[in-house]
């Protein structure tokens, strides 16, 4: 338990930061997985429309500072990549 009214405090900000930052990041991990899920069943006219959702969501997850502007745009660029690989499997 804190000791001072300052680690008290301290304690409730971080919280409510923790239950921020989970859902930003649950909800970005799933539109992930939603993406994924339809290039993998083939469904890859729907991907396309979808991506830029994604993108959206891990951009905007970013800039609440839940991960690094890096990390999003790694993640941005893997999810990219892999609807583009399975559009060039189909194509040729």
């Amino acid at each position: 338990m804190p000791n001072t009214r300052q680690a008290e405090k301290r304690m409730r900000r971080d919280a409510k930061r923790r239950i921020r930052n989970r859902y930003h990041l649950s909800k970005m991990k799933t539109y992930i997985r939603k993406f994924r899920r339809m290039v993998e069943a083939s469904q890859l006219e729907e991907a396309k429309q979808f991506l830029p959702q994604v993108v959206s969501i891990i951009y905007h997850t970013a800039s609440k500072g839940v991960i690094h502007k890096k990390e999003a745009s790694r993640r941005a660029s893997r999810v990219s990549t892999i609807l583009n690989k399975a559009l060039q499997k189909v194509q040729g």
